[in-house]
């Protein structure tokens, strides 16, 4: 009696088990409709974010008269003109603005080797700690 009742359990599992299978298999009729199997278009899911430069971005040309905006991009403690790897500028704008840094430092509007007091506790642009790009150090 015992085994007929493993018998019939087993056979039992083995019909349930095929019904669960075929369950998950595709009809025939999907099979033949190649419109279901057509390739889903997404985006690129690693595609990095596109960086704007920050004076692009607010449609901004530097000018030697505004020196306080090209005091950001002049170290506080040497003068120093930021490179493009920590401003994240862009070639044109960064050019612009060595220039125009170069200009309001002969006209007297903005020192050679340190930044103005009044200027210290402007927002900052970017964070000189932590360029954007790395560089070639």
């Amino acid at each position: 009696m015992a085994l007929l009742k493993t018998i019939l359990s087993r056979q039992i599992f083995v019909n349930a088990h095929r019904a669960v299978i075929s369950s998950f298999r595709p009809c025939s009729t999907d099979a033949k409709n190649p419109e279901n199997d057509a390739p889903v278009h997404i985006e690129n899911p690693y595609k990095k974010e596109t960086r704007v430069c920050i004076l692009c971005k607010h449609n901004i040309t530097p000018d030697y008269k505004n020196y306080r905006l090209l005091s950001q991009f002049q170290s506080p403690y040497t003068g120093r003109i930021y490179g493009r790897h920590i401003t994240g500028l862009c070639k044109a704008k960064q050019a612009q603005v060595e220039c125009e840094i170069v200009k309001a430092q002969n006209c007297g509007f903005i020192p050679y080797y340190y930044k103005d007091k009044a200027f210290l506790k402007d927002p900052k642009l970017f964070d000189p700690e932590n360029p954007i790009r790395s560089h070639r150090f």
